[in-house]
């Protein structure tokens, strides 16, 4: 292993804009960056010479190693602008590294091409606080969020047939030969995907000749109930027109049209699926597990079942290995997977957090939204399937942020702050501040120390972010930092990383917020009550009868994964600080057995985001001259 280099920032004032930063930043080899963590050449797969995928191999070699520290940053209920949440996630990882002189690694998910060419831009993190090379970061990096869309949307296509086949096919003994035709000796074989369906229905046989007709009856007909499909095709492209569709047009489909829909790839089960899995094989389990609705007669119908996972599989091998890359400042970050926070469960992969934390002393990772949505769903979903224990929590807070929360006017992406956020009015701040105090109280309740970043912008003054710190002590948290990792790096955040190395090494008292074993109400009702702090829960006709179908089935016992809007601590946006005296209203709930969650859906939940007026796509262009990118933010 050869010693840390820091990579030195080229600081200037003012801040130029993040690609710009990136670009005129310098880079190691991605070679460099592996030694000096303690992979080796055998460890990686090379994407050019800055970007390397790493092989799952490495947790073999690297088994006997205890675990670092483990690191989760979370915010704050943001404004539509984002508090900088990924930004001091990566300025406190320089920190640790470049100027502590720790062993630290990132792990951030990898950004959807729909908000980075939408509204919302990339995910890089920003100013000098930036994972790079910024270009490829936030666009299709080594193609794992196509290769998701691929094994997606063979599984619709997959559906659909299947369907029309068995309708086309009456003669119960021609459909089992037509699935299980025989080869050119005449001898016919089940694949593997064939023999792990008949275990499932528990027919031990495996030779196609031995079955009964009533066996090759049960294996041939699914008999899929059209109206019970939930599965939906995905396009990594922000497209409201294709929310809701008609399928089944043409001339040789007729009979068979239905109405369905895209989601964004992102909003993928299999994108879950992938932050969630802790091996190839376990993923190879997960697909199969996949229930894409169910049969006529009301029992589950997967993604073993139509004998597609086996194929799902094949199109995700490369996608489940980790991608290398490293800050500004030359730490190294693993960048995989990137479910959203408010429809999914908003995390970067397990394997990614496993991995790092063999080879770092800190590993600082990030959970999508607020505390009460990413955060929560990182404590209850993934630390519950990953065995892995939180040491710390970060809790990023701006002064913008609880100037709304106190009752400021309205934030819009795009137009500029109101004077309320850009002048110094400490009594709108002190009104918004039980909004911090709320999620450090909640982030206490799984047993787990809480320092709080105040990220500082240039408009912020020093009466006002003291403010921030002195709530945020007295609400609980261990101690509060002022952060300008914006626009002085990782020196922006040392006091921060100090505060995190101190906190880090009290004991750990971690707990779930729920058993598994409760009904899928009293999970609901905990998160509701506890975390938002509502009065009681609604369910409507549609949500109970998935409740009494899932616990009959037997999902009841998973996790819940709650799909809500990021912008309240409630379930309605429009209502910020700390909401009291509501009532939750629980519209559906869906089932992601694969993953290992079902998710309520509290409200209006779109899983296909829409291009706004004026995409930032425009500015989007390459300098034909030099052949650089520009336009990224």
């Amino acid at each position: 292993m050869r010693p840390f280099v820091p990579t030195k920032l080229k600081l200037k004032r003012p801040v130029p804009s993040d690609i710009e930063i990136a670009q005129d930043s310098d880079i190691k080899p991605i070679q460099q960056v592996a030694e000096e963590v303690g992979l080796l050449p055998a460890d990686l797969e090379l994407h050019g010479d800055y970007i390397a995928k790493v092989r799952l191999s490495v947790l073999d070699r690297l088994k006997d190693r205890p675990n670092g520290k483990y690191i989760d940053v979370t915010a704050i209920t943001p404004t539509p602008l984002g508090e900088g949440k990924t930004t001091t996630t990566v300025g406190l990882s320089q920190a640790l590294g470049a100027h502590l002189g720790k062993k630290v690694i990132t792990t951030i998910r990898q950004p959807s091409q729909g908000p980075t060419f939408g509204i919302k831009g990339g995910a890089a993190g920003g100013g000098y606080s930036q994972t790079i090379p910024m270009e490829d970061f936030n666009l299709h990096l080594t193609g794992d969020i196509h290769a998701i869309t691929a094994a997606n949307n063979l599984v619709a296509a997959a559906i659909d047939a299947r369907i029309m086949h068995e309708a086309n096919q009456p003669d119960d003994n021609k459909l089992f030969n037509a699935l299980c035709p025989a080869d050119k000796k005449g001898v016919r074989r089940f694949s593997p995907s064939m023999l792990r369906r008949l275990k499932k229905l528990g027919i031990e046989k495996t030779d196609p000749n031995e079955l009964t007709p009533e066996e090759r009856k049960r294996f041939a007909r699914l008999d899929i109930d059209p109206a019970s499909i939930t599965w939906r095709r995905v396009v990594d492209t922000n497209d409201r027109f294709l929310r809701t569709i008609k399928i089944g047009l043409g001339p040789e489909e007729e009979g068979f049209e239905r109405e369905t829909g895209f989601d964004i790839t992102v909003a993928s089960e299999i994108m879950a699926i992938l932050a969630l899995t802790t091996d190839l094989a376990d993923m190879r389990a997960r697909f199969g597990r996949v229930v894409i609705g169910t049969s006529k007669a009301g029992e589950a119908v997967t993604c073993e079942d139509l004998g597609v996972a086996g194929a799902m599989t094949v199109l995700m091998k490369e996608a489940i290995k980790p991608n290398l890359m490293q800050t500004l400042e030359g730490t190294p970050v693993f960048v995989h997977a990137g479910p959203f926070a408010n429809i999914a469960h908003g995390n970067s992969s397990i394997i990614a957090d496993q991995i790092a934390l063999k080879l770092a002393d800190y590993v600082v990772t990030e959970s999508g939204f607020g505390a009460d949505i990413g955060m929560e769903k990182f404590m209850d979903i993934k630390c519950r399937y990953s065995g892995l224990i939180p040491s710390v929590v970060v809790l990023v807070a701006t002064v913008r942020a609880l100037k709304m929360h106190g009752g400021g006017p309205k934030v819009v992406a795009g137009k500029p702050l109101d004077n309320a956020y850009t002048d110094e009015n400490l009594d709108l701040l002190r009104k918004g501040l039980g909004n911090m105090q709320a999620h450090i109280r909640n982030i206490r309740r799984f047993g787990v120390p809480v320092v709080v970043a105040v990220n500082s912008f240039a408009t912020d003054t020093p009466a006002e972010v003291e403010l921030i710190r002195q709530a945020a002590i007295e609400a609980g948290a261990e101690d509060a930092a002022v952060c300008t990792h914006w626009m002085d790096g990782g020196a922006g955040a040392v006091q921060l990383a100090e505060m995190v190395v101190k906190a880090a090494e009290k004991p750990s008292s971690f707990k779930f917020l729920y058993p598994l074993e409760l009904s899928i109400k009293e999970k609901i009702e905990i998160i509701c009550k506890q975390i938002y702090g509502a009065d009681g829960v609604d369910y409507l006709p549609e949500a109970e009868a998935k409740i009494e179908l899932y616990t009959r089935l037997g999902f009841d016992k998973l996790p819940m994964c709650m799909a809500k809007t990021h912008l309240s601590l409630s379930h309605d946006p429009a209502l910020k600080g700390v909401p009291t005296s509501f009532r939750v209203p629980i519209r559906d709930i869906r089932a992601s057995v694969g993953a290992g969650f079902l998710y309520p859906l509290l409200g209006e939940m779109r899983t296909m985001p829409g291009l706004p007026t004026r995409p930032v796509f425009y500015d989007v262009d390459l300098d034909l001259e030099t052949g650089r990118v520009v336009g990224l933010f």
